[in-house]
């Protein structure tokens, strides 16, 4: 929430002295007298230039006169030596003087005093006086454009500050054409390599992040570092100045560590290597660093450094100057973060009162030091005065700035929290509605050249408003709610994931992406081989994941159509696709923000039918409730039946009694809804992501699959934007199963062993016996019931006339299957895999949970990368497990992991099924989903998957594969059919749903 201050590189010092020396009719003594002065200047020996200029000015007065073009020099240069002290009360005195003499003898048509206005414009923007040096700057480049002509460097220098002094005006038109002109004719002029087109670079990128585009910020700073770092010194502050101006840009991204990096790398070039402290880049940096120290909640070292920069801003400008008045206001903010009201209400009211003076009413600056002052007010319970101060900017930047300025959010913000606390929700839903369009507006201006993880990080920010929405539908029940809460949940819901497959697709079909694609699976490759090492031998993993980044970033600009991936889908156009006795219901999870249960993790379902006028809200139940429900264990939260039916037995319950109560918690406050409803399309959220919705019960009896045909999607955006199509003729298949683990065993595999019903082993169970997932170690072991179950399954698909490649015992390795989704193939349109399955939780959760050192667990249970905590066990797969590395240098090492499947070509493949245990689990993040197996076979291409959410029987499972592909290919019952009736076989034989309800199908 805090104003960032952004030193705009200005290059004036070039101005003041590259350009004034010309040609004159003034004699050589003279003239060589003026060279010296300017050298001992630029060495900041004031006292030694002025003596110079003395003797140079003597000279001229006994020679030609004050009337005299030699005398006016010399009274300009005098004015530089001043301003380069920063006396600009005397500077001022000599440049009037030189401009007066100039005008009189030269004329107004000359370079000279073309410079000495140039000159003039530059004192007043140092004052502040941006009002007062405009004219000075027009008329200098009208001036040199007459004199030198356009493609000049002094006419370039000229239009470089009218570009910036209109960026400190907040006219940000008439900056961009400037700019824009300036960098044109440095190139020209200068070539690429020159200081002054770098510059020009880094003013063009800070003007693009003042106004909130991302997009066309971030090449110009990248380009000038590249070309910086080639063709100069990197210690010298310009240099520093570029890695400012790309933190900046990442931390407005909400990507602090590199934010923090590049900061701290600027800082320390300042103090180890120029010790320069009074360079506004400097101070510039800790205000920076301070600001990020803020957000990041790191309040004593924030507050130290902005204490240092208001030291030193008041030495170089003195108090009425616009980058003072940006610290006050930051340090002002910061206070009122620390509850220091006092404090932060005198800082706030001196940088609001600064800012009138210097920039006037109608700046952007100072109508942000309106909205600070307000959050204050809010916080301090003052309402009256926040409403005031929120109105008024909100009136003055619609005016001034227009809506799309990033500022313009915060007015609406601000409004929306004093409405809240009004009580007048209406007039807060309102402000909630636009604030939502305009966060779309921005996500679409930075989703087509942002990375994933970098669209994750910027999505952060901005997500707050899903929250504000569902709280005041929750405390209002105003159905008209019901729409802007259901778009948000279309738009927000899986929109990375969305993102990166519709990307993935245009790149794979666009030849011109086929270079980048190669070279980003090369590194993904690299990568994957890096995060599987123990942290202690990891190598160049920040370099591998800068390489994997930018290659990223660089497909998405290559893919024009990216506006086409988010084009947004709204409740009408949903509901459209449904027909009668059908209903789309998407599941919400929040923090509610309204209403005396504040800060409470919430849940609702937003149901939609055929014909009503709007999306029903449906308030459901607390987190913690279901949390109940979904574990007794801190540890693990995922095996909800698992546990669930332990705990039952151990209670002398029956399962069905817990899930009786999951019926009652979820699905009974919908039943009005559903009255005449057969099919629901649901879309889960949060917690609910790892429940089988079809095995809860309803009574003794009836399951709601029983009742309903329930068709679980990523998104009920589904219905919209993917082709509804029927599966084409299945003609080809991949199967992997009966896999030998152990790379140094050249046994036989072991013959087929039943077990009676009374006794189960799991796929994820170890040599050890030990069936929890969670404490890995020792070998996995050999699954019988896979042996059995792959050959049944491969005999299905000969007798349906399918072409199988069956890859068992130490064949199945993960080469093989990675071969499957290179990029220049068609990959099969069935692939079943029978074997063990892991997930990881956070190693955060593990650290809380156990005394055992982190350091001492394999790599894929302590990453911080969720794709690499969830992955299936290929042939080989113990001696990585066990060693942390492949049996061969450069092989596979058995191990395949969600991340390295998310890289994969799998767009030919119909359906995945994971005939393994916990394949459906991952971390649970915010809007978009589970972060495992799930998501990286989506990513993959994949149209359909069936996966477990918890450690799965043995042989049960292999009794369920080879009925499900029975109905599926024999019988030609649906993908979504198979699956029920193969479930309801087993349950027939009257099992629990524990045996056979782990499976889920997610279209």
């Amino acid at each position: 929430m805090n104003r960032l201050f952004v030193f705009l590189l200005f290059y004036f010092y070039d101005s003041l002295l590259n350009g004034q020396i010309v040609d004159s009719i003034i004699i050589k003594k003279v003239d060589s007298l003026i060279i010296v002065s300017k050298e001992f200047a630029s060495s900041k020996n004031y006292l030694k230039a002025i003596e110079i200029n003395s003797i140079a000015e003597k000279l001229v007065l006994e020679k030609l006169g004050q009337e005299s073009a030699a005398f006016g020099k010399i009274c300009l240069h005098y004015g530089v030596i001043m301003y380069s002290k920063r006396d600009y009360l005397e500077a001022e005195k000599w440049y009037l003087l030189a401009k007066d003499i100039q005008e009189r003898i030269l004329g107004k048509h000359n370079a000279d005093y073309a410079n000495t206005l140039n000159n003039l414009g530059i004192l007043y923007w140092s004052k502040g006086d941006f009002i007062k040096s405009e004219p000075f700057f027009i008329e200098a480049l009208a001036i040199r454009e007459l004199v030198y002509g356009k493609f000049n460097s002094e006419y370039a220098k000229s239009l470089n500050n009218l570009a910036q002094l209109y960026t400190n005006l907040g006219k940000y038109d008439k900056a961009e054409l400037f700019h824009v002109e300036c960098k044109s004719i440095r190139q020209k002029v200068f070539g690429l390599q020159h200081p002054d087109y770098i510059g020009t670079l880094i003013n063009l990128s800070s003007l693009y992040r003042n106004i909130g585009d991302f997009e066309k910020c971030e090449p110009l700073l990248l380009e000038a570092k590249a070309l910086w770092e080639k063709f100069w010194d990197k210690l010298h502050p310009t240099y520093s100045a570029i890695l400012i101006n790309l933190g900046l840009l990442y931390y407005d991204l909400g990507q602090y560590e590199k934010a923090e990096v590049l900061y701290l790398t600027a800082k320390s070039i300042f103090e180890t290597k120029t010790m320069d402290f009074n360079n506004p880049f400097y101070f510039n940096c800790i205000i920076n660093l301070a600001t990020l120290y803020q957000n990041l909640g790191n309040y004593p070292e924030a507050e130290a450094l902005y204490i240092m920069a208001k030291d030193i801003q008041f030495k170089l400008y003195g108090k009425n100057h616009q980058n003072y008045a940006t610290n006050l206001n930051n340090l002002g903010t910061l206070y009122k973060d620390m509850g220091q009201f006092e404090k932060a209400e005198s800082l706030l009211i001196e940088a609001k009162d600064i800012r009138e003076s210097v920039l006037g009413k109608e700046h952007d600056d100072y109508l942000y030091s309106l909205v600070q002052l307000a959050f204050l007010y809010l916080k301090n319970n003052n309402n009256a005065k926040a409403e005031i101060l929120l109105l008024e900017a909100k009136s003055k930047q619609e005016e001034i700035l227009g809506t799309e300025h990033p500022d313009y959010i915060w007015s609406l913000k601000g409004l929306t929290d004093l409405y809240i606390e009004y009580g007048k929700y209406d007039l807060a839903f309102n402000l909630v509605q636009r604030i939502f369009e305009l966060n779309q507006g921005f996500i679409f201006k930075v989703n087509n050249f942002l990375s994933e993880k970098e669209m994750s990080q910027f999505l952060n920010r901005s997500l707050q408003v899903q929250d504000l929405s569902l709280s005041y539908a929750s405390e209002t029940r105003s159905n008209l709610v019901g729409k802007t809460c259901f778009d948000i949940s279309l738009f927000y819901k899986g929109i990375i994931l969305n993102s990166t497959l519709k990307i993935k697709q245009l790149a794979l079909s666009n030849p011109g992406s086929v270079e980048n694609l190669n070279q980003l699976k090369f590194y993904h490759r690299l990568l994957s081989i890096e995060y599987s090492k123990p942290k202690s031998v990891q190598r160049n993993l920040v370099e591998l994941e800068i390489k994997v980044n930018n290659l990223e970033k660089e497909l998405n600009r290559s893919n024009s159509d990216y506006r086409e991936i988010l084009t947004p889908v709204n409740w009408k156009q949903v509901q459209n696709m449904l027909r009668m006795g059908e209903t789309a219901i998407e599941f919400v999870h929040f923090k509610n923000l309204i209403g005396s249960q504040t800060n409470i993790n919430t849940y609702a379902a937003l149901v939609l039918l055929p014909g009503d006028s709007f999306p029903h809200f449906v308030p459901l139940f607390d987190e913690e409730k279901l949390n109940q429900f979904l574990s007794n264990s801190q540890s693990r939260r995922m095996d909800y039946v698992a546990d669930l039916y332990n705990l039952s037995i151990q209670r002398g319950a029956l399962p069905n009694e817990i899930t009786n109560s999951l019926y009652e918690l979820i699905w009974k406050p919908l039943g009005p809804y559903l009255k005449r409803v057969t099919k629901i399309y649901f879309s889960p959220s949060g917690l609910l992501h790892r429940i089988n919705q079809n095995a809860i019960a309803i009574d003794d009896k009836t399951l709601l699959s029983d009742r309903y045909d329930l068709i679980q999607l990523g998104s009920t955006r589904q219905l919209v934007i993917d082709d509804r199509r029927k599966v084409p003729k299945v003609v080809n298949a991949s199967i992997y199963g009966g896999i030998n683990f152990d790379v140094d065993s050249m046994d036989i595999m072991p013959k087929v062993q039943y077990r009676d019903s009374n006794s189960f082993s799991l796929r994820s169970e170890l040599s050890f016996s030990n069936t929890d997932s969670t404490l890995r170690g020792g070998a996995w072991t050999y699954l019988h019931g896979s042996d059995h179950e792959v050959i049944e399954i491969n005999k299905i698909f000969n007798k349906a006339g399918i072409k199988s490649n069956f890859f068992e015992g130490k064949k199945a390795t993960e080469e093989t299957f990675k071969k499957l989704g290179e990029y220049n193939k068609e990959s099969p349109q069935i692939i079943h895999i029978s074997t063990h399955g892991y997930f990881f939780p956070d190693p955060e959760v593990s650290r809380q949970s156990s005394f055992i050192s982190l350091q001492e667990e394999p790599v894929f249970k302590i990453s911080e990368h969720p794709m690499l905590r969830s992955g299936l066990i290929m042939a080989g797969g113990n001696y990585a497990w066990k060693t942390g590395k492949p049996v061969y240098p450069d092989a596979e090492d058995g191990i395949l992991t969600a991340y390295e499947i998310s890289q994969l070509n799998l767009k030919n493949t119909e359906l995945v099924v994971l005939s393994a245990c916990e394949t459906g689990l991952g971390d649970i993040q915010g809007n978009e989903g589970v972060y495992g197996l799930q998501r990286a076979f989506k990513i993959a291409g994949v149209k359909n998957l069936i996966m477990s959410l918890w450690q799965v029987p043995d042989q049960q499972t292999s009794e369920l594969m080879t009925t499900f592909y029975k109905y599926w290919l024999i019988k030609k019952k649906s993908i979504r059919e198979s699956l029920k009736l193969a479930q309801n076989d087993l349950r027939n034989q009257g099992l629990e749903p524990f045996y056979w309800a782990g499976f889920v199908l997610v279209e």
